[in-house]
């Protein structure tokens, strides 16, 4: 039995995005409401689909996301070289389409959010051409982004990520020809489906005013084509078949497409920005063994927000949250700015730790297959050796008794040859300016000595790979200018961004 504290938590709890409206007057000011009322999860009525949804045990809901992260899989992945997959992602998409109760799927907008997306345990996603636009271009969904720029950021998005991935193909750019390579190159991309609508050129987000759609005969034409594309490629890739009709002409002129993109083979309908429980109940009565997709526009859309057992009561198989991960992520940009502004940092609550991030993004896993392809510090050297004719070696020392060393005994050994070769090839002796050492020291902010390695001072070239701080200064004009002078001298001292004192003599 649900509890008073269950009660009080649900209706307490508050999802900090910002509202659609808010959006749409940051990136393209129109007529509609500038309401700032967050989303409240509150608003899921407490009637008998919720009711379900918190009393029923865990292995009686359909609908079902993993409590803990997934492991990561091996940064390899977003290389393109993962292990060879079992299914097709298009494969596992109809699997899951032909599987029971209904399945959630975030937007995500490129291939950290999407890696997110998949850590948190969902089985698919979806990519919002919407957030495409605002992350990449920071520009409104208005049809100014290309259908080049969308398929790289999909491209990059699907080889991030295992799991199925829905693209937004918008109108397909152009005619039924331009609907049949969109496909295609959707296809080459690694998507396991994607959504085709019946806007005119330029497109326009679903839920914006002054939408315009195609005739009928094109709308249908476009789902045609992208059938046969799919034929023509050999593929299984998912088609949904989206209609903006209901806010361009009618609820009535949205059913009639919705019905002829089933005849024409559609695997999924979608009718953007319907209006009412009962619109969206009507809507799911039409080709009934065709899945239909729901679109819960988080932040103030034109189609209510329903929870997922509410969703699957009415009917839909599957159902994308396009603003979400964008939406927190502006908000949480904006919170961290004004922080730092104020001069402070974001609040430990907000801001995962550098080890998280790190374990994240796959910093672990990069070093764990690094390994395997790891060769001795000798085999290096000789080989700097025999294709630059002299060779160095320098290890960092931790240990304090090793920190304290003086210079006649330095952190790191330094093989200095006799000869190096010119500009033009020819062997020349090292001697004058080239013949001194360079003396390279880091001290920390906390007084500890970091670093203190010596170099030929010859050894210009490589010099910002062991101190990338050092990348803007111009040792070559220190050491010519120093030519002449006798016995050591402070060529660079400064403190880095990080605070810590960097000093290079020449000795």
């Amino acid at each position: 039995m649900m509890n008073n504290a269950s009660l009080a938590l649900i209706k307490d709890c508050k999802l900090n995005l910002p509202t659609f409206s808010s959006f749409h007057h940051r990136t393209h000011p129109s007529p509609l409401s500038s309401s700032s009322s967050s989303l409240i999860i509150s608003n899921f009525k407490l009637g008998s689909p919720l009711q379900r949804l918190l009393l029923q045990p865990k292995n009686s809901i359909s609908f079902h996301v993993s409590a803990k992260p997934r492991p990561i899989p091996p940064l390899s992945a977003s290389y393109g070289d993962k292990a060879p997959r079992a299914e097709s992602p298009a494969k596992a998409l109809r699997r899951i389409l032909d599987s029971p109760g209904v399945h959630q799927g975030p937007a995500c907008f490129d291939a950290l959010s999407a890696k997110l997306v998949e850590r948190a345990g969902f089985e698919y996603c979806f990519t919002s051409g919407f957030s495409i636009s605002a992350a990449r271009l920071g520009l409104p969904d208005v049809g100014l982004i290309s259908y080049g720029e969308m398929l790289d950021q999909g491209r990059q998005i699907t080889q991030a990520v295992s799991i199925p991935v829905i693209g937004d193909g918008d109108n397909g750019y152009g005619n039924a020809m331009n609907v049949k390579r969109t496909v295609r190159d959707f296809i080459r991309a690694g998507f396991a489906g994607i959504i085709l609508e019946d806007q005119v050129s330029p497109k326009a987000c679903g839920h914006t005013h002054d939408r315009k759609v195609v005739s009928r005969e094109e709308a249908v034409m476009r789902i045609k084509a992208a059938i046969d594309a799919r034929e023509e490629s050999g593929s299984d890739i998912v088609i949904i078949a989206r209609t903006d009709s209901r806010q361009a002409v009618s609820f009535d002129e949205s059913l009639w497409r919705s019905r002829a993109f089933a005849d024409a083979g559609a695997d999924v309908l979608f009718i953007d920005a319907l209006a009412s429980r009962e619109e969206m109940k009507a809507f799911c009565e039409i080709a009934p063994f065709v899945p239909k997709m729901a679109n819960m526009l988080e932040g103030g859309g034109k189609t209510p927000i329903l929870n997922p057992i509410e969703l699957e009561d009415v009917g839909y198989k599957i159902v994308a949250y396009p603003l979400s991960l964008i939406g927190v992520s502006i908000r949480a940009m904006q919170d961290a700015l004004i922080a730092i502004k104020g001069g402070r940092i974001p609040s430990p609550r907000s801001l995962p730790s550098f080890e998280e991030i790190k374990e994240t993004l796959g910093f672990n896993s990069y070093y764990e297959e690094e390994k395997r392809y790891a060769t001795s510090i000798s085999q290096v050297s000789s080989q700097k050796a025999s294709s630059n004719s002299y060779g160095t070696q320098q290890r960092a020392q931790d240990d304090a008794q090793q920190r304290g060393q003086n210079s006649q005994n330095p952190a790191s050994e330094v093989v200095i040859p006799d000869m190096y070769y010119g500009p033009d090839g020819s062997e020349r002796s090292f001697s004058g300016i080239w013949s001194r050492t360079l003396r390279i020291k880091i001290t920390g902010r906390d007084g500890i000595e970091k670093l203190d390695f010596r170099i030929p001072a010859g050894f210009l070239e490589g010099i910002t790979n062991i101190v990338p701080a050092l990348g803007g200064v111009n040792i070559k004009q220190l050491l010519d200018d120093a030519a002449e002078e006798l016995g050591g001298k402070l060529l660079v001292d400064f403190n880095d961004s990080m605070g810590d004192r960097i000093q290079v003599f020449l000795e």
